[in-house]
């Protein structure tokens, strides 16, 4: 167990112990079963472990039952203190964890050490700082004889799973406002991705963070997974992954009355009006379509572009999506590194050929020679409304571009998909991108430019996208308990209000 094939995972002799880490340790699996964590680049294998099993979950849960009271009966300025030596941690150690990363995910190493690191230690400063300000309402009279306030409290266990795409930001978005507030978690990577989220617990010890209070099962969803989310201990459930996935999720959850918070799929229209400017619209497009591969749930994947730009802005992509570098994500020149899986990039390479029957394929459309599992840059236009080149969600770099003509239609189309997650508007005009802000139906629409997050802004989905909100203040909603307190404030034994149920006035 544990041993690599790969020089550039320089964490896996911490690793030997297990890919659990529970109660403040690394702890092996008990499912007999055993997982690879294989460098898509290069399809080698650079860890081994064994999976979790439904006893490892119920340890991982009982060591956040423990920890919870302590952790919780901690102050908020003592968990700040304790978030801002995790940051500190985190800064310490961020190349370690942007080329395990990368390892694992075929990132490019730019956008690791330039994007995914970075943002989780700017998210881990964020939450020190909110961990402060989890205050309810002001007390008041309403009643005029009680004065009423708000307590806002922590729930308990929390019990997430987050996906492979992003391992390491959505530990973080997972783990961080749960533990803010107060809470315990147990979090369940991807299990083919599980080296970040581990690197991350160990870094919450580390930093001072009580044993128990953050801990990891790597395990596979249809037994780790489900056992989790249905655990009677587990009083919430934070999910990012698919909406299919996401529905069974919401019903285990729903049998055991828990809370849910799922952030699922996306297919973000990108809509480009005919004042808007080309040349940021083709580069906004370009970066936007192929940020991670395109395995992104807010990437644009569908842009409507008005039609006196439309022929201009497909040149313009396609010209642009030409010199994008494919290649070794561990080159800092690489622009675009591999799908997460050989199987993955043949189920985009899937859309990519069904679309040549009913489309144009201007640019890409292939897997370019050798090892890894790559796939180039493609664009696809023409293709109708209803096609699933349009409708489905892809996870690879792959950008649909369709025409309108007024105003109404581009919208229209835009919002004509099941999920609502994120989107952008193009335009000069105010007036126009303010309408386009308001009537596309997404959690999240941009204006003249498309991807950027920052910790201090919500993110979370309309529709078949989900509910709920991950980053920013508006995550404690997720994570707090809401306690209405009521006092009485005239000692009156005999209220009048009591002659409605027995005597007379």
């Amino acid at each position: 167990m544990g041993n690599s094939n790969s020089s550039r995972f320089p964490a896996q002799d911490r690793f030997e112990g297990g890919a659990q880490y529970i109660g403040g340790r690394f702890a092996p699996g008990t499912s007999g079963r055993k997982q690879d964590v294989v460098d898509p680049a290069r399809g080698e294998v650079v860890y081994t472990y064994e999976l979790a099993g439904t006893r490892d979950v119920d340890v991982a849960v009982a060591a956040a039952k423990d920890a919870f009271p302590g952790w919780a009966a901690a102050t908020p300025a003592e968990r700040s203190d304790a978030l801002h030596r995790f940051a500190a941690v985190l800064a310490d150690r961020a190349e370690e964890f942007a080329q395990a990363e990368s390892l694992q995910c075929g990132k490019p190493i730019k956008l690791s050490r330039e994007f995914d690191v970075p943002g989780t230690v700017d998210n881990t400063a964020f939450f020190a700082g909110a961990a402060r300000h989890l205050q309810g309402q002001s007390a008041g009279e309403y009643s005029g004889d009680h004065t009423s306030y708000v307590r806002r409290e922590a729930i308990g266990v929390v019990g997430s799973i987050a996906p492979w795409n992003y391992p390491l930001q959505m530990a973080a978005w997972k783990v961080l406002p749960a533990i803010a507030a107060g809470n315990t978690i147990v979090l369940k990577p991807a299990e083919i991705t599980p080296l970040t989220s581990l690197l991350f617990a160990e870094a919450a010890s580390a930093a001072g963070i009580p044993d128990g209070v953050v801990n990891i099962v790597s395990g596979a969803g249809r037994d780790a997974g489900e056992h989790l989310v249905g655990h009677p201990d587990v009083v919430m459930t934070s999910f990012t992954g698919s909406t299919a996935v996401g529905k069974r999720v919401a019903e285990i959850a729903t049998a055991t009355v828990k809370r849910t918070h799922l952030e699922l799929g996306g297919k973000a229209p990108f809509v480009v009006f005919d004042d808007a400017d080309l040349e940021a619209a083709v580069h906004g497009a370009v970066a936007a379509s192929l940020i991670n591969s395109g395995q992104d749930c807010t990437a644009a994947t569908r842009a409507y572009v008005q039609r006196p730009l439309y022929e201009a802005f497909v040149a313009g992509v396609a010209d642009l999506m030409a010199i994008v570098r494919v290649g070794d994500p561990f080159d800092p020149a690489t622009d675009l590194g591999p799908l997460i899986s050989h199987v993955h990039r043949d189920r985009v390479a899937g859309f990519v050929e069904r679309a040549r029957s009913y489309a144009r394929i201007v640019t890409g459309g292939a897997a370019p020679k050798g090892e890894g599992a790559f796939y180039l840059p493609t664009l696809v236009a023409d293709a109708p409304q209803h096609s699933e080149v349009v409708q489905s969600e892809i996870f690879g770099p792959v950008l649909a571009v369709l025409p309108f003509d007024a105003d109404d239609e581009g919208i229209r189309l835009a919002n004509d998909t099941p999920y609502g997650l994120a989107a952008s508007a193009w335009s000069r005009d105010v007036y126009r991108a303010g309408r386009a802000t308001r009537e596309i139906k997404a959690g999240c629409v941009w204006v003249n430019d498309h991807i950027p997050i920052i910790s201090e802004m919500p993110h979370g989905g309309y529709k078949a996208s989900g509910y709920g909100k991950d980053m920013s203040a508006y995550s404690f909603e997720e994570y707090t308990q809401v306690k209405h307190v009521m006092y009485d404030n005239t000692a009156v034994a005999a209220k009048d209000w009591h002659r409605t149920i027995f005597g007379d006035r």
